[in-house]
């Protein structure tokens, strides 16, 4: 159904839905750490506790719930999983908020994230 006097549609109940479930899990500081450090290459979870200084079997169970939604994704490398973003759209719109925030703040410009 179009918004009145827009000439959009508005987006399915089920589009909605899986578009507040994504949000959710963003809305974690920590999960948003690791999928900003996953956007700018693949790493274990022993580098991605290192790097947003979590401990391992919390950021473990972050990259599980990040795995489940399909935001990222593992690969067997040797003995260990090597995680990365398994949705670029995601990283977009994750880049697109921490710029925005990080300019208002006069902080420094947010770093390229790999593949944008």
């Amino acid at each position: 159904m179009a918004a009145a006097g827009s000439g959009f549609e508005d987006p399915s109940a089920d589009v909605l839905d899986r578009a507040a479930a994504a949000f959710g899990l963003l809305a974690s500081p920590a999960r948003l750490h690791i999928v900003w450090a996953l956007a700018q290459g693949e790493s274990d979870v022993t580098g991605l506790a290192e790097r947003v200084g979590g401990a391992l079997p919390a950021v473990s169970q972050h990259l599980t719930k990040l795995k489940l939604a399909g935001l990222v994704r593992a690969r067997r490398e040797g003995r260990r999983q090597v995680y990365l973003v398994d949705d670029p759209d995601v990283v977009d719109v994750v880049k697109l908020m921490v710029d925005r925030l990080a300019g208002r703040e006069g902080d420094i410009p947010a770093p390229r994230l790999r593949g944008l």
